[in-house]
């Protein structure tokens, strides 16, 4: 087992708010957080959020898991 970072996304705020399923696993938690950023850019600018509708929304982390590299992909 080895502790690699799980990139998980919420599309949504509030009620709205829903898990999207994602199975991105990377090993470095930099690379993770760079395509946590880069997705997040196609959602909009929370500076804006009174301009935008609550379902385009995205909040994007980056968590540790542990996992079988011989089992799942990871980047």
């Amino acid at each position: 087992m080895v502790t690699v970072f799980l990139l998980v996304m919420y599309l949504g705020g509030g009620e709205d708010r829903r898990p999207v399923e994602t199975n991105l696993r990377f090993y470095s938690v930099t690379e993770c957080n760079f395509f946590a950023k880069e997705l997040a850019k196609r959602f909009g600018n929370y500076r804006y959020s009174d301009l935008m509708d609550r379902r385009d929304r995205a909040t994007l982390y980056c968590v540790p898991v542990s996992v079988d590299p011989n089992i799942v992909e990871v980047f």
